[in-house]
């Protein structure tokens, strides 16, 4: 996975969206300043609009994707989380607010011109394959690039690499109801990579996989991004997959942004009880750093050193036995200390402020 300085300009830009539902529902916003709007302010217009006679799918919904990051956009059936991802590409049309790619509003382009960039910077990947029964695996992941305008020789060609890159050499002459879930999904990755697209787009794409062949997926996914460095958004309702493939993420509740942090951030310091719900089942050791849960206190002289990246459950023996506790080298060349007692605040349940971690 990729971390993105602070610094880079977003690839993607998702800023104060709104997606209204119902007759006349765009008239709620007419002489709104969505942008100017505060978050209380947008709360409140929002629950006006659901007391009218509006449906609220998305409410003022704003963040940054950068360039190379994987961004996972989560939480529970109808959240919203489809239904913002569909109006980044536009399949569904916003009702206000601004869709920047490259710092370019996707909702200012025409007809002709979106068509363009959903040929040539976007790939789509969704739950269902979605993949042409009649059509064999090379003639599946070529036909988008058809649909660009592409020679025979150059089609096939990008095609087959495609399809060695998600390892499926040798079944390019299979057809869809020849393969297995597993296979068909990567067909479908395959097929949304043939275009090379600047930003890709994941839909739950492999929640209708069994555990372990959604696993390897997942595995697969993340190879794919080492080689690839796509800037990308994922959406699941699984947090624990979430916490595998995530730089970032935000997590949504009844078609607004609840909270935007790394995984191990919305870990220590959830916003609310229905944050906190995701990382109950978490096992935390697997995830925190030493520097996650180090204190900001100077370690005492001649105790081990660890950088701050070593994994929690990898120094649990360690301080099981040694009650002084460890060093920590942040990246900063700080060195802060370390000791069970710091374990034991960030595992306890309910921990909510990072300094009771840390203090």
């Amino acid at each position: 996975m990729t971390t993105s300085s602070p610094t880079t300009t977003p690839k993607l830009s998702c800023k104060h969206v709104w997606k209204l539902y119902g007759k006349g529902a765009d008239q709620h916003l007419r002489n709104v300043d969505v942008a100017g709007q505060g978050p209380d302010e947008a709360k409140a217009l929002a629950q006006r609009i659901r007391e009218g006679d509006g449906i609220v799918a998305s409410t003022d919904v704003s963040f940054d994707v950068m360039p190379g990051e994987i961004f996972v956009i989560m939480g529970l059936s109808g959240s919203g989380k489809s239904t913002i991802v569909r109006c980044l590409s536009r399949l569904v049309e916003p009702t206000a607010g601004e869709i920047l790619l490259d710092g370019e509003d996707l909702l200012k382009a025409s007809s002709k011109e979106l068509i363009d960039i959903r040929r040539h910077k976007m790939g789509m990947v969704f739950q269902s394959f979605g993949l042409m029964p009649h059509l064999n695996v090379l003639e599946n992941v070529a036909f988008p690039l058809k649909l660009q305008g592409l020679d025979d020789k150059e089609r096939l060609e990008r095609a087959e690499r495609v399809i060695s890159l998600v390892g499926l050499e040798g079944r390019e002459a299979s057809f869809p109801s020849q393969l297995s879930g597993g296979q068909q999904q990567r067909v479908g990755i395959a097929r949304s990579l043939a275009v090379e697209p600047e930003v890709w787009f994941l839909d739950e794409p492999f929640s209708a996989l069994d555990p372990l062949i959604r696993r390897q997926m997942q595995d697969e996914f993340l190879r794919l991004q080492q080689e690839l460095h796509k800037s990308i958004v994922f959406i699941t309702h699984d947090f624990l997959e979430a916490l595998r493939i995530a730089d970032r993420m935000a997590i949504m509740k009844d078609g607004a942004v609840v909270q935007i942090g790394r995984p191990v951030d919305l870990i220590l310091n959830p916003v609310d009880d229905y944050v906190r719900e995701f990382t109950n089942d978490v096992p935390w050791e697997l995830i925190l750093t030493a520097g996650d849960v180090a204190s900001d206190n100077s370690p005492p002289a001649g105790i081990k050193e660890v950088p701050a990246s070593t994994n929690v459950a990898d120094l649990l023996p360690y301080l099981a036995s040694h009650d002084s506790g460890v060093a920590v080298r942040r990246d900063d060349n700080a060195l802060v200390h370390m000791t069970s007692q710091n374990v034991i605040a960030a595992l306890a349940s309910g921990v909510s402020d990072a300094s009771a971690v840390k203090d």
